[in-house]
C-alpha cells in the first residue's frame, strides 16, 4: 500500500465557524470539537476510512444536513479523496450525499478555510424511516484513488475555496 495522504484537525475557529452555520442554535462547538477523531479505517482489509458525526442528528424521509466534519486531508499530487455515505446507512436509509460522491481535490488542503472536509446528507428513504445518529457515529467513507491526467494537460489555475471553486480557479 501508498502512503500518501494524512487526516488533521482544522483549527478551531474554523470548526466553530462551520459548526454554527450547519447548526446555528447549537452552542456545544467546543465539546463538538474536543470530540472529533481522525478518520480510520476499521480494518487491514478496508478501503474506506470512516468520518464521523459531530453532533447528535436525526434525519426524517426527505430530510438533509451538511456536517461539518472538522477534518482536513493532506493529499499528495496524483490521488483524490473521494466521500460516499457509509454502505448500511445507504442501504436501509437510502443515505445519499446531496453530490452523490463528494471530491477532495489534494490542492483544497490549502484553501483559506484549511481544506475544512463538509459533508451534506439526504435521507431518501421510501419506507419512511428515520434515521438518528449520535455524535461520534461513522456516517461517511473516504476513499484514496490514483488518477491520471492527459498527455497536453496544461492546469495551473489555484483553487481557493470548496464547493464549486475549481470552476472560478485563477
Amino acid at each position: 500500500m501508498k502512503r500518501i495522504a494524512r487526516f488533521e484537525r482544522v483549527s478551531f475557529a474554523q470548526f466553530e465557524e462551520g459548526y454554527k452555520d450547519c447548526f446555528p442554535n447549537a452552542d456545544d462547538a467546543a465539546e463538538a470539537y474536543a470530540a472529533i477523531t481522525l478518520p480510520a479505517r476499521a480494518t487491514s482489509g478496508s478501503a474506506g476510512y470512516d468520518f464521523r458525526a459531530t453532533a447528535d442528528i436525526t434525519l426524517a424521509p426527505g430530510e438533509g444536513v451538511k456536517i461539518p466534519t472538522g477534518i482536513r486531508a493532506k493529499i499528495a499530487d496524483g490521488w483524490v479523496l473521494n466521500i460516499y455515505p457509509r454502505s448500511g446507512l445507504g442501504f436501509k436509509f437510502r443515505l445519499q450525499l446531496n453530490n452523490t460522491v463528494g471530491i477532495i481535490d489534494s490542492d483544497y488542503y490549502n484553501s483559506s478555510n484549511e481544506g475544512h472536509i463538509f459533508i451534506k446528507l439526504t435521507n431518501d428513504s421510501k419506507e419512511g424511516r428515520i434515521l438518528s445518529l449520535k455524535r461520534g457515529d461513522a456516517f461517511a467513507q473516504g476513499v484514496f484513488l490514483e488518477y491520471g491526467i492527459t498527455e497536453d494537460d496544461d492546469a495551473s489555475g489555484v483553487r481557493d475555496g470548496g464547493f464549486g471553486s475549481t470552476g472560478n480557479a485563477r
